[in-house]
């Protein structure tokens, strides 16, 4: 969206002839406008999303995103009706999100070198195809669990590649000034999707028939593949010359462990990711075998999950002071923990749906927040690596869990593992919370020259 100019009531500069026009000025930008932004709630947010690339980005990533989260309600009720089994719920979950355990950090070093519009642009297309081939399979009643698990790996490698690229294309969107709000910005559209999503999701299965979730979803990815070939974006710099991809991978995460801000906050993730964060991918079993809700019930529990998360990523843009993010990060990681234990053990629908609202909001602010302070402590040439492991984290620790989780709730159903977790997690929090001064300084620091 381009900068609306009207003509200045003042002008403090003195023209240089009579005939000279009024200089312009930024509507919104001067402090009535930062007044009003104030008054409404939405600190830097349009300012923000008034930067051409970063608007056209969100407008296209917003339609895709409600794709996806459709499709991803669509591929866990389809795994349920097809073998009724949390076994095969958790396989599922691990085959979508641990593939980028093995591809995320060669994603991250391949976004390091190459032209990362063009990487995401492949990877979208990609997916949209295995969505087509899913909606085929299902409309001919071909699907089986072995092809649904083949399909879902297919995407989780795919992604594997795109997530990296993603991140860090971010930067190239926005001033650094807007950073931390754009990020907020992120995670708001991906949770105003997952409460959209799989509303529509629920209606569709219901309505018509689960096929139809993949056809929509696939439609959606015309609309992002628009809006990425409309972005104009500066080059990537070089890489340095003579380093192999293995050696680029293992120079990032040498830099990850070596920092003292960085390492510590992404391995309190790491853990919260394989024991806690889990239960979103088993609601499937919880709407069904817990709460007895089916698939209405299974559409409640994540949208009211994107309501809190929507929460809490409005929350967080309107502060984007990452001085005080890295606090922010460790209070809401044990906020997760603790609402995610509570839904563990609550037997009743409603009261599990208020837990899961402040779970939603808790993981958005910590999982933003978290980026936040990577994309600002991060130097330039490591940003796709670094972010990679993060991406790593947030997909593969899932995975894990859910794995694990879904296997043991064979023998002791889904409600004590899950409970098991969220302490581990909590204890981590609570043991990382000793350090938060030395943590917060280190992430607070200025980036280095070479990363300006």
């Amino acid at each position: 969206m381009e900068p609306v100019y009207v003509a200045a009531a003042a002008n403090p500069t003195p023209r240089l002839s009579p005939d000279a026009p009024a200089p312009r000025r930024r509507v919104g930008i001067g402090a009535s406008g930062s007044v009003m932004r104030a008054r409404l709630g939405l600190g830097n947010i349009p300012r923000t999303l008034a930067h051409r690339d970063f608007g056209i980005y969100v407008a296209g990533n917003s339609v895709s995103l409600i794709g996806t989260w459709m499709q991803r309600i669509g591929v866990g009720w389809l795994a349920w009706e097809l073998s009724h089994s949390g076994t095969i719920l958790g396989l599922v979950a691990f085959a979508d999100l641990f593939p980028g355990v093995l591809i995320g950090p060669f994603g991250g070093a391949l976004a390091d070198r190459v032209d990362r519009l063009r990487v995401i642009k492949i990877a979208q297309s990609l997916i949209m195809l295995q969505a087509l081939t899913l909606f085929a399979l299902t409309a001919t009643g071909t699907i089986t669990v072995p092809l649904l698990l083949a399909l879902v790996l297919f995407q989780g490698a795919v992604i594997g590649f795109n997530q990296p690229a993603r991140l860090a294309l971010i930067p190239s969107l926005v001033p650094r000034t807007d950073l931390a709000t754009a990020v907020a910005i992120n995670s708001i559209v991906f949770n105003t999707a997952r409460f959209i999503g799989p509303a529509f999701a629920g209606i569709a299965i219901v309505a018509l028939d689960i096929s139809a979730v993949f056809a929509l979803n696939a439609l959606s990815f015309l609309a992002f593949l628009f809006a990425l070939a409309r972005l104009r974006l500066p080059p990537l710099a070089p890489p340095k010359p003579g380093r192999s991809m293995l050696g680029a991978i293992a120079e990032g995460l040498g830099y990850t462990l070596r920092h003292p801000g960085i390492g510590p906050i992404l391995m309190l993730q790491a853990v919260l990711a394989v024991c806690a964060r889990p239960f979103v991918e088993l609601l499937p079993g919880f709407a069904a075998e817990v709460f007895g809700r089916g698939a209405p019930g299974l559409a409640m529990l994540s949208s009211t999950i994107g309501v809190g998360a929507i929460a809490g990523g409005l929350w967080l843009a309107r502060r984007p002071d990452p001085a005080r993010l890295p606090k922010v990060v460790l209070l809401s990681s044990v906020l997760s923990a603790l609402t995610i234990l509570a839904f563990a053990l609550c037997p009743w629908f409603w009261p599990a749906v208020a837990a899961v609202a402040l779970a939603g909001f808790a993981m958005v602010v910590a999982g933003a927040g978290t980026q936040t302070v990577l994309q600002s402590a991060v130097e330039e040439s490591m940003r796709g690596r670094v972010l990679s492991l993060f991406g790593l984290i947030f997909r593969g620790g899932p995975a894990l869990g859910a794995l694990a989780i879904g296997a043991a709730s064979e023998a002791l159903g889904l409600q004590a593992p899950l409970a098991a977790g969220a302490l581990l997690g909590l204890l981590a929090a609570a043991l990382l919370w000793r350090r938060r001064e030395a943590i917060g300084r280190s992430l607070a620091a200025p980036l280095p020259a070479s990363a300006e």
